[in-house]
């Protein structure tokens, strides 16, 4: 494996900070980098992902598939400073809780007309 194989992350989370830079192959697939990412999350953030499944990559404004590989989500148009790619970091918790909780509202609802002539 030659140096330009090796493509550098770094993750930039909701709150503005990061985790990496780490060296990635080209050939490892977006699947590889949300193990990492869940595996070194930082400790006592607010929002944690607990699965791969609840973790978004986005890269140059495009959401990454889980088969795509490193070297296929390079950005086109080159290389940008310093070398290091940075990929935001989405955490979307499973819905499956909030689908089995939600409340059914019972109370009749009131149908009030707010429209106003002039």
């Amino acid at each position: 494996m030659t140096e330009e194989d090796l493509i550098d992350i770094k993750f930039r989370l909701y709150d503005g900070s990061d985790i990496g830079p780490f060296r990635y192959s080209s050939a490892s697939t977006v699947d590889m980098l949300k193990q990492r990412i869940v595996s070194d999350w930082p400790k006592g953030k607010t929002i944690t992902p607990k699965a791969v499944t609840e973790v978004k990559l986005i890269s140059s404004g495009k959401i990454l598939d889980n088969n795509k590989t490193v070297g296929q989500c390079k950005t086109p148009y080159g290389e940008v400073a310093g070398g290091i790619i940075i990929m935001h970091v989405v955490v979307q918790p499973s819905l499956a809780k909030t689908k089995t909780e939600k409340k059914i509202d019972d109370s009749p609802r009131k149908f009030v007309c707010s429209c106003s002539i002039l």
